[in-house]
């Protein structure tokens, strides 16, 4: 299972690194410590909380902006068909859906936890595996 640090979180949430640490000392996203004695988030536990955030809002106003597009993200959900998948990613405050083939889903390897940038071109949304 993907593994991220406090800053990775942040970043893939949207805040800054002292919000994800306020929120980890809270309770509210469930951490642990490496051997380095780094605090690390697994992937289903923060794409859990992603989902949840973007649903209830955080504590403070968190500013997202996208870079020619791009959203980079967590997998929420994963959805295979026989031959079309739905992947979600939650970006921030933006979810994100994707319909693309079951092989490509198979072929990237993407799973829920797993960070992943959502790429928008006007209707289309494509996935790129971190």
């Amino acid at each position: 299972m993907q593994r991220y640090t406090i800053g990775q979180a942040a970043r893939l949430l949207g805040v800054s690194p002292d919000t994800a640490r306020r929120w980890a000392d809270a309770g509210r996203v469930a951490t642990h410590r490496d051997e380095g004695g780094r605090r690390l988030v697994d992937g289903k536990d923060l794409a859990a909380f992603s989902v949840e955030l973007a649903q209830h809002g955080g504590e403070e106003d968190a500013s997202y902006t996208s870079v020619r597009n791009a959203f980079p993200g967590i997998v929420t959900a994963v959805k295979l068909g026989d031959v079309a998948a739905q992947v979600e990613i939650q970006a921030g405050p933006h979810r994100l859906v994707s319909l693309l083939t079951r092989e490509a889903v198979e072929e990237l390897g993407l799973e829920v936890g797993m960070e992943a940038t959502a790429r928008v071109k006007s209707t289309n949304v494509h996935i790129d595996r971190a």
